[in-house]
């Protein structure tokens, strides 16, 4: 995880690209590029080399530039960092300080392409991104840009469930809403709890139960733990609201039907 920080003082963490991951898109991209220029140079030669070898010759070299160096930085400029593998893999190219490439930045990136990847077989590449913590070769660290992991799975949060031995009790249990503060502080509480220390996620889940206290009656058994306290409460108040935007959600939709009918009609 990298970070950069903007011109406001923001601190943003990006997640550069993996070294596997840049060269499977790379492979990609080489495989598609090679294929489409050998299917070109085999049209240009069956059209022109029996009639004129020498303009045959300055379409194939005109064939290698488009290919290999306009056409990868023109659709790396408009996509804003993709390609064909990048597409793949879930892959952008950025600059340096997290923003957009410019046509300079892939100009640059593409000729060195042509030096590094094609004519020494990769060689060149593979080196310098193995040796950097971005995974960068040598026409990032010239244009000044990397990969970045665009398309990241987020976790799925953790469904917070009430102790069985608190079920009976959060049933009958009068849980006001919680101020927002101290829900979304007992909510980064329960999602962090596995990851702290027995002591500090014990002081902070009692003295989140504490301030819960206030909102909640008749208080849990004597002897209950303080972060089963919280979970009872935090699933009774999510349970409590699913049921009451259900019923309006249902409501409404009755309502709508009445309305959209037709008039003198059941």
């Amino acid at each position: 995880m990298s970070s950069i920080v903007t011109g406001e003082a923001v601190v943003l963490e990006l997640r550069p690209a993996g070294f596997a991951a840049r060269m499977v898109s790379a492979l990609i991209d080489v495989v598609a590029q090679v294929l489409v220029f050998i299917v070109l140079l085999l049209l240009v030669a069956q059209a022109v080399v029996s009639s004129d070898p020498a303009l045959a010759q300055a379409l194939s070299l005109s064939l290698v530039v488009l290919l290999f160096v306009l056409v990868p930085a023109t659709v790396e400029t408009l996509t804003r960092g993709k390609s064909l593998g990048r597409l793949v893999m879930g892959l952008r190219i950025v600059r340096d300080d997290g923003g957009s490439v410019r046509f300079r930045h892939a100009f640059i990136r593409a000729f060195t392409a042509v030096l590094e990847i094609y004519m020494l077989a990769g060689s060149l590449a593979f080196m310098v991104a193995l040796f950097n913590d971005k995974s960068k070769r040598l026409g990032d660290l010239m244009a000044g840009t990397y990969a970045l992991r665009d398309r990241v799975v987020a976790p799925l949060p953790e469904l917070v469930a009430a102790p069985p031995e608190l079920a009976g009790w959060a049933d009958l249990a009068d849980i006001g809403r919680l101020p927002d503060g101290l829900a979304r502080r007992i909510s980064r509480f329960l999602a962090q709890s596995g990851r702290m220390t027995g002591t500090a996620r014990m002081v902070l889940a009692s003295e989140l139960a504490s301030e819960t206290t206030a909102h909640v009656s008749p208080q849990p058994p004597p002897g209950t733990h303080p972060e089963a306290y919280l979970r009872a409460v935090v699933a009774e108040r999510r349970n409590r609201d699913y049921v009451r935007l259900d019923r309006q959600r249902r409501q409404s939709r009755a309502l709508a039907e009445r309305l959209h009918r037709m008039p003198f009609t059941d």
